[in-house]
């Protein structure tokens, strides 16, 4: 058995969760990864560890070594939670088309956070946008021509906006106001309007574009509302900052629950579905919806077309976290 408080350094009061240590050879694709695309990335957060051990494995990192041999000969693969199912999504960055001034396109601001925004419950989603209650006080950073990507970026919680004149800059997240989040998918199958197998992302946009006075309602459906600010974009081919600060990277970041998986961890993920996966991922992000040991929503890029591939996933399979080998240990006393 697991104690998550004193293996993980985790939050107090979690109930203990099974885990055991596994082979290597049991991971299924483990030979024919990319290690060395995995370890560039681990490299890119594993500064971030405070404890010694982890940055005794950044040292050795940092020194470019054979990436396999330096992942199986410092780390042992713990499966967390048992034989429960995990279950895979994907997010994206969108990239959205702006303008810094509101014209008859660009309508939809995109707000800062509004300096009287206290830490319980402010004004609710359908308050914002129907009360005017932030118009005409300075806090838009840009205005975009579309609501309903308007209510996905505040979904993902950063994004690109393109500006008319070709320039791009990045939003992040800021605060949020406070309401919990109500899934818009979930309230569709409740309402009979689609069966839970046929919601998606793109699914949910065009029902809301197709029926706009009933899709508004069902947006403000969801109370929760988040406000942005502007981060720098120095290079446009980076990720965004995901939860360690730092830019993640499309196909080996993952968010996870840092109840469970140390942020900044080496995970090896078996994702079943359409597009199966079997990889080396990296926990550098986290997510209000990411919840439990073999639970992980996988960052697939920014724009369109990453959008179309993230907003399909819903996949089971299996998430094993590499820890080092005395914090192994640890976890999984009687091994």
């Amino acid at each position: 058995m697991l104690a998550l408080g004193a293996a993980f350094q985790a939050t107090s009061g979690v109930a203990e969760t099974p885990a055991r240590l596994i082979d290597f050879a049991e991971l299924d694709g483990w030979a024919s990864d990319d290690h060395a695309e995995a370890l560039a990335v681990f490299r890119n957060t594993c500064m971030d560890f405070d404890e010694p051990d982890w940055q005794g494995l950044c040292a050795i990192a940092a020194t470019a070594p054979d990436a396999r041999t330096f992942f199986e000969l410092f780390f042992r693969p713990v499966l967390i939670g048992g034989d429960r199912t995990a279950l895979f999504t994907g997010y994206f960055e969108p990239e959205l088309d702006g303008s810094r001034t509101r014209t008859a396109r660009f309508r939809h601001p995109v707000y800062r956070v509004p300096p009287e925004l206290g830490e319980g419950p402010w004004l609710s989603r359908a308050e914002i946008e129907t009360t005017g209650v932030l118009e005409g006080r300075g806090l838009e950073i840009a205005w975009v021509d579309d609501a309903v990507e308007l209510f996905f970026l505040q979904i993902q919680g950063s994004g690109r906006i393109r500006l008319t004149d070709g320039t791009i800059i990045r939003v992040g997240y800021g605060a949020r106001n406070g309401h919990e989040y109500r899934s818009i998918g979930r309230e569709m199958v409740r309402r009979g309007i689609y069966q839970p197998h046929q919601v998606s992302a793109p699914v949910i946009a065009n029902w809301v574009r197709r029926n706009p006075d009933a899709g508004q309602q069902l947006l403000h459906h969801n109370p929760s509302y988040i406000f942005f600010r502007e981060v720098d974009l120095p290079d446009p081919d980076i990720g965004p900052l995901g939860a360690m600060n730092r830019s993640i990277t499309p196909l080996r970041t993952i968010a996870i629950d840092p109840t469970y998986t140390p942020l900044g961890a080496p995970v090896w993920i078996e994702k079943a579905g359409a597009a199966p996966m079997h990889r080396l991922m990296i926990a550098q992000d986290t997510g209000g919806a990411i919840r439990g040991p073999q639970r992980a929503d996988i960052f697939y890029g920014f724009g369109d077309d990453a959008g179309s591939a993230a907003g399909t996933i819903r996949d089971p399979g299996r998430m094993v976290v590499l820890l080092p080998i005395e914090r192994a240990h640890q976890a999984v006393p009687d091994a």
